[in-house]
Formats: structure tokens, C-alpha cells, sequence
């Protein structure tokens, strides 16, 4: 079993930074991947970020490349979010996943929402215009 508790939402102007964490606890953590996904409202469940176990691969959204960095440190059991120039089009709750299922070095994160077996109940990002 794996919790996962986010946090550091909340509302900033268009241009701002935010930085989420998730902290996990449970299994492991340094021993499977992670990724950051968001849900607006009326819309499907969307990928934003994933990182391996080591933190050696990323996989970036190309919505989001180049603004948003994800990043971990398993001393800490976090893996973090860091948002910069934010658009309107954030606006979402942001939820932390974990994919126990692929540890490999070389793994390349999974974009796909069925490749994650464990969710945070979510932290809410509101980029005003």
C-alpha cells in the first residue's frame, strides 16, 4: 500500500509560480515511479509529469514543457512540482500518482492514467487571468 498526501495549491495570478509536493509513505518510495496529473472541471483526468524511480527519466506533457519541472527526492519521500509562468488553462486539482508496478532505472514514465495504481486525494491550482 502506498498514501499519498498533496499539497501547495491555491490561487495565483497568470505568470505566477507554484510548487506542489506529494509526500508518499507505505512502500518504498524510492522503489517506483511517480507522476503528477490534473482534472478541470468537465474535463478527463490528463498526464502532466512522471518520473522515474531515480529520477534519471522525465516524461513531460508538451502542454506544460518547458514551464513545468517535476522532480523527487527520495531521502524525503517527496516528489515535487515546480510550475512557473502559469496560464489559465492550469487551472485544475493536481493529483500525485504512483506506478509500484515499474521500478527499472530506465523506465520511461507512462502517460496513461491505468499505469498508476495509487492516488492523493488532490491539491486545487487557480490561475486567475
Amino acid at each position: 500500500q502506498v498514501q499519498l498526501v498533496e499539497s501547495g495549491g491555491g490561487l495565483v495570478q497568470a505568470g505566477g509560480s507554484l510548487r506542489l509536493s506529494c509526500a508518499a509513505s507505505g512502500r518504498t518510495f524510492s522503489s517506483y515511479a511517480m507522476g503528477w496529473f490534473r482534472q478541470a472541471p468537465g474535463k478527463q483526468r490528463e498526464f502532466v509529469a512522471g518520473i522515474s524511480w531515480r529520477g534519471g527519466r522525465t516524461n513531460i506533457a508538451d502542454s506544460v514543457k518547458g514551464r513545468f519541472t517535476i522532480s523527487r527526492d527520495n531521502a524525503k519521500n517527496t516528489v515535487n512540482l515546480q510550475m512557473n509562468s502559469l496560464k489559465p488553462e492550469d487551472t485544475a486539482v493536481y493529483y500525485c500518482a504512483a506506478d509500484v508496478a515499474h521500478a527499472g532505472s530506465t523506465y520511461y514514465p507512462d502517460h496513461r492514467t491505468p499505469m498508476y495504481d495509487y492516488w492523493g486525494q488532490g491539491t486545487q491550482v487557480t490561475v486567475s487571468s
